[in-house]
């Protein structure tokens, strides 16, 4: 090799090597957001605190700027760090470590293991906020994803990249229904993000409602309430990534993300701590630009596989108009609806079907599937707006035949669509189960 060419080899190499190093210092803390003088940092970068005297480091990341000085949010806590630390520019945005290895495993926001099992060694490392993907590079939603839930499966059946929103307050089971999915789905993996959960929350659902069979196929990722609001965040676009590793991977991925109410909340402090103005009930800007994009990592691609993506909201005080309730039914491709008054009759699952939509319903099914879903929500809508009358003992039979037909019918109806955790259903078994429910009325066997 010549001499020029040797230059020109270790020129090149020296170009690609950092040779400096950005610092900053520490200025005040108010409680949320570090305000510093330098370093010379962009919005999303990692950056270092040290302070002398103490033997860990702890990382932030640059949210903003005010004032010509830089606004960062700390992943720790600040307990021992004073005025005038040293704050180190990292050069770059969060990544999260992406392997097969973590398939079975319960994961940090950062893809540390929970678990106590072995370290996993990457394969890589995934940007956690990437580039959107080009709309032309997304397939038609029109393949059909099991779930195993018989009222999902049987009713408003959901695709393959589908985006669905599961509606419920308080304690109506909605925990339970996010494990019979997990542990049901007719799908390659299972990412699930537990955002802002109690810890012994994170427990129950492992051991109770995912179960060690669901977890085999799993990547777990937690962010417990104890945690800054920008791990809690971090987890939710973090286990996009991660479902985003196995999509390109050619598999079809069910991403599980409870609550996207709470990554909203989280946001929203972040938002406020940076000194974004409130709006509706307090949610700034940011929380209302942020969702889409989340929700947007969706989906199927022409090169890859898919993502089915099931969002929990928690729906505060019942009310399914509040903020983030409303902007999610926007963006998504249809929501399931949890009933309080169906979970304190035993119907579980408690999904109000009336109120519960797939938005894809007339891609995925055939025409004997879709008048079967209009038979079965007539029959329910018959049913309940006759209910009291019924109750009450007021309604003469004979007097409406179709409320008759419906008051035969609904309590077998009810009977095929409630489900335990542990069972599971095909959706061929679902549909033949409804279909001979349907035609005993006109055949004369009710």
């Amino acid at each position: 090799m010549s001499a020029p060419a040797v230059l020109d080899r270790y020129a090149d190499i020296l170009a690609s090597k950092t040779m400096t190093q950005e610092y900053g210092h520490l200025l005040g803390f108010n409680g949320l957001v570090i305000e510093a003088v330098g370093p010379d940092a962009r919005i999303g970068e990692l950056c270092e605190i040290d302070a002398p005297g103490l033997r860990r480091k702890i990382n932030a990341e640059v949210v903003g700027f005010r004032d010509g000085h830089v606004l960062l949010m700390p992943f720790g806590h600040l307990r021992g760090i004073a005025a005038g630390a040293r704050i180190r520019g990292l050069g770059r945005s969060l990544r999260v470590p992406v392997a097969k290895a973590m398939v079975g495993r319960v994961l940090d926001a950062f893809g540390e293991p929970l678990d106590n099992g072995p370290a996993i060694e990457p394969d890589g490392y995934r940007e956690i906020r990437p580039v959107p993907i080009n709309p032309l590079r997304r397939a038609p939603l029109d393949e059909v994803l099991e779930t195993g839930v018989r009222a999902i499966d049987g009713v408003m059946p959901i695709a393959k990249g589908q985006r669905v929103g599961v509606f419920a307050g308080s304690g109506v089971g909605k925990s339970t229904l996010l494990g019979m999915m997990a542990r049901h789905v007719r799908a390659d993996v299972v990412v699930v993000a537990m955002v802002g959960e109690r810890g012994r929350e994170v427990g129950d659902f492992l051991q109770e409602s995912l179960g060690s069979e669901g977890l085999r196929r799993s990547v777990m990722m937690v962010a417990t309430a104890d945690q800054s609001a920008l791990v809690r965040t971090h987890a939710v676009h973090a286990a996009h990534a991660v479902a985003e590793y196995f999509r390109d991977m050619g598999l079809d991925v069910l991403l599980i993300v409870d609550s996207i109410t709470r990554f909203a909340m989280a946001q929203r402090e972040v938002g406020l701590a940076v000194g974004e103005p409130p709006t509706s009930r307090g949610y700034p800007p940011s929380v209302f630009n942020l969702l889409p994009q989340v929700l947007e990592r969706g989906g199927r691609v022409r090169d890859g596989g898919s993502i089915s993506a099931i969002y929990s909201v928690l729906v505060e005080g019942d009310d399914m108009n509040e903020p983030v309730a409303d902007h999610m039914r926007a963006i998504l491709d249809g929501h399931v609806v949890l009933s309080r008054d169906l979970d304190s009759r035993g119907q579980l699952p408690a999904i109000d079907l009336l109120s519960s939509v797939s938005r894809l319903l007339a891609r995925v099914a055939d025409a004997g599937q879709q008048q079967l879903v209009r038979r079965v929500k007539s029959v329910i809508s018959t049913y309940e707006s006759s209910r009291d009358l019924v109750d009450m003992g007021a309604y003469q039979a004979g007097a409406n035949p179709v409320l008759d037909e419906a008051i035969a019918l609904h309590p077998r109806l009810v009977d095929c669509l409630r489900q335990e955790p542990a069972q599971s259903s095909s959706m061929q078994e679902t549909l033949a189960q409804l279909r001979l429910i349907l035609s005993a009325t006109q055949e004369g066997r009710v």
